[in-house]
């Protein structure tokens, strides 16, 4: 869209068998850093990006979700002090109890309250496989939604680990049914992926079957490593 490079969408299966193919696009990665950045939201290409970004998330917070949930404004602000709280630490490990206690409110409420800000695009909770059904899962972590908030709202803990976990999370969602791996990062299907950087080494997953090391700042994959940008074209 900004670059007017024409890509077709592969599904999982033709990622992870090596057939993605840009052929004018000889390097990826620059283009791919830059999408990480400002690249997620179509109004990137106007000025003031990060003014606009920001008054978005406030809006939604503040005047959104709460006429939606029939909430008072109060609960804006709490809502707006949960987004904070979670982005100064994610991937965040809820603990309902304690978000409870500093906010001034029951903890079964916590529960909803995430489920609002992740129905309005702002945050991704990474469930375990024990609810069966998509969506039913105890939550394991909490994600910011995608990169672009990451470096809008957790400027200061924009580690880049976290923004890799974040990108494959965001676009794998899309199509397939995302949870909390055991042994490593995260399960689709019975397919096991580790996200790391292109030292990665392949001990996390030794032993396992249908496992992949996905590697930032690489641009071909090779047997079970594949490049963390090319999950990018799975829509």
């Amino acid at each position: 869209m900004f670059h007017q490079i024409k890509a077709d969408a592969y599904p999982l299966e033709a990622i992870l068998q090596h057939e993605v193919s840009i052929p004018e696009l000889k390097h990826p990665l620059p283009l791919f850093q830059e999408y990480l950045k400002r690249g997620y939201y179509p109004f990137s290409l106007e000025e003031d990006y990060d003014i606009r970004l920001q008054q978005i998330i406030n809006l939604t917070l503040e005047t959104d979700i709460p006429l939606y949930a029939d909430m008072n404004v109060s609960t804006g602000r709490k809502l707006k002090k949960l987004l904070a709280v979670i982005s100064k630490s994610v991937p965040f490990k809820p603990n309902m109890s304690s978000l409870a206690t500093m906010l001034s409110v029951s903890r079964n409420n916590i529960g909803d309250y995430c489920l609002y800000i992740e129905e309005a695009g702002l945050i991704s909770q990474l469930r375990d496989a024990t609810g069966g059904i998509r969506g039913l899962g105890k939550v394991d972590k909490i994600y910011l939604d995608n990169t672009n908030l990451i470096y809008s709202l957790a400027k200061e803990n924009s580690e880049i680990g976290n923004v890799r976990e974040t990108f494959f999370l965001n676009q794998m969602r899309v199509t397939s049914d995302v949870v909390v791996s055991p042994v490593s990062d995260f399960l689709i299907g019975n397919s096991t992926f580790e996200v790391g950087g292109k030292n990665k080494k392949q001990k996390q997953i030794q032993g396992i079957e249908n496992a992949y090391i996905v590697k930032d700042d690489i641009e071909f994959g090779y047997g079970n490593v594949i490049p963390l940008w090319q999950f990018g074209l799975s829509y």
